[in-house]
């Protein structure tokens, strides 16, 4: 991890952050602008009656397409920038709580990464089921999947979880045969939702419990961002019910927060997972994260990666990102101290984006 991590400020708690000049963070006014109109003139066509949107979307055709966790309408495009721990720019409705569909992929990564780090998964290559001795890894083609796997997308796991079978995770032809599992990366939305599964039951206590406690409080996140599953997820861990949340927003439910809460979480990360002097996430999970996958160069943990520049190629190689439907995008780049949230961007123009932020910088 790049030694700029360190020297960032640590924004103060709920919402009151520092901030510098624009001069004295060293961006340029005019082009900050350029890049923030750019922006703002970029919405994306994803409209904003969000179940219609989703009945309608060709990624859904498939028979188990029902919409089983709650949603909402969505707001404009916004963003936060911050560089160095201030706030450099923000505009639109950014501290509305949105929708944020697969941005949530990257927060349950974390969840594995909090557990990789007490030693919960101390072998990410061993088969889920060790840890996770349930009937959903039962079967023979099952039981190799490993914590990797599901982390990178490659598991090709098979069978039906809170109602939805892994056909919808066969984009590449509902109808495909499977793969051994970890040598084909799709993505996935059931498969994900089964990784919140297996991590449920590795903690025993509901994942948002967790993030709260050891994430979103330490880094002094507003407490109005929150974390659904399905009506149809909830199960029982010792006796108790609780719910299982989904790693995305396809069929509703998925982390919802305002652009400051993500640019806090994201903030988390340029830092090198520390945070007012403590280490929250390790750096040695920071790096395994954003290795790119052997089947996916644009592909890490649940975050995807710029290494080779194909993702977006107006950012550098040591930009990686959170990426959700709408686009949702939280931007993350240690060794230039940066940290960017842009919301409801049409996809095709956010590396034009890019291109204007880093010109002001």
């Amino acid at each position: 991890m790049s030694g700029t991590a360190t020297r960032l400020h640590t924004p103060e708690a709920h919402g009151s952050w520092s901030e510098r000049s624009l001069a004295e963070l060293g961006l340029d006014e005019a082009k900050l602008n350029e890049a923030i109109s750019w922006a703002s003139n970029n919405e994306t066509d994803f409209g904003p009656d969000i179940p219609t949107e989703l009945a309608n979307d060709p990624i859904n055709d498939h028979p188990d397409n029902d919409i089983v966790g709650p949603t909402k309408a969505r707001a404009g495009v916004n963003g936060v920038v911050v560089k160095d721990g201030y706030i450099a720019a923000q505009w639109g409705d950014y501290q509305r709580v949105d929708m944020t569909f697969s941005v949530a992929k990257s927060y349950l990564s974390t969840m594995a990464g909090l557990a990789f780090d007490r030693g919960m998964l101390p072998d990410l290559d061993a088969p889920v089921v060790e840890l996770v001795p349930d009937e959903v890894f039962e079967s023979e083609r099952n039981r190799k999947i490993t914590w990797r796997m599901l982390l990178q997308q490659t598991s090709e796991w098979e069978g039906v979880l809170w109602g939805k079978r892994d056909l919808a995770d066969r984009r590449k032809g509902r109808d495909r045969l499977l793969h051994e599992p970890g040598t084909f990366w799709e993505y996935n939305d059931v498969r994900v939702n089964l990784l919140a599964y297996a991590l449920l039951k590795l903690w025993r206590e509901p994942l948002p419990r967790i993030l709260r406690r050891e994430i979103m409080d330490p880094i002094g996140a507003s407490p109005t961002w929150e974390w659904h599953g399905y009506s149809t997820s909830w199960t029982t861990v010792d006796g108790l019910q609780m719910q299982s949340v989904s790693g995305g927003g396809h069929w509703g439910g998925g982390v919802w927060a305002s652009s400051l809460d993500h640019a806090r979480f994201g903030q988390l990360f340029t830092a090198g997972g520390s945070w007012d002097g403590k280490q929250i996430i390790s750096e040695a999970w920071l790096d395994a994260m954003i290795e790119p996958c052997e089947h996916n160069q644009s592909y890490g943990f649940m975050w995807w990666v710029n290494q080779n520049q194909e993702l977006f190629p107006s950012a550098p190689p040591t930009s990686y990102f959170a990426v959700g439907k709408g686009s949702n995008i939280v931007w993350i780049d240690p060794d230039l101290g940066l940290t960017s949230v842009v919301r409801w961007i049409d996809r095709d123009a956010y590396d034009g984006f890019c291109a204007r932020l880093l010109a002001a910088l």
